[in-house]
């Protein structure tokens, strides 16, 4: 398994997560940040059943414990979907460079 991983968090709108994948960057808690188009989401929420447009991203990092901390301090969601999963495989250059950006690189 790599020292690499790929934290997936939505968003209520574009701008909020154009604007918080640059301060990850920035900050060098992502290597990288994917924002998706937008999707569908449908969940409860205080009882209700509700749907919404949401911006779904993809932040790579070797920092997942500080990166989730980051953004869900600066999100806008009282409980922002923010998870991480290991890259257990990957093209080596690549996993180096997200390790070289995210760990090595402060």
């Amino acid at each position: 398994m790599s020292a690499a991983a790929t934290v997936y968090a939505v968003f209520g709108s574009r701008e909020e997560a154009d604007r918080i994948a640059r301060a990850m960057v920035e900050k060098r808690l992502a290597a990288c940040v994917n924002i998706l188009a937008p999707m569908r989401s449908v969940y409860r929420w205080d009882g209700a059943i509700e749907t919404g447009e949401e911006i779904p991203a993809l932040f790579k990092t070797a920092k997942a414990e500080a990166l989730i901390a980051a953004i869900a301090a600066l999100h806008s969601y009282d409980v922002p979907a923010i998870c991480a999963w290991p890259i257990e495989q990957g093209h080596p250059p690549y996993i180096d460079w997200i390790v070289a950006e995210t760990v090595e690189g402060r």
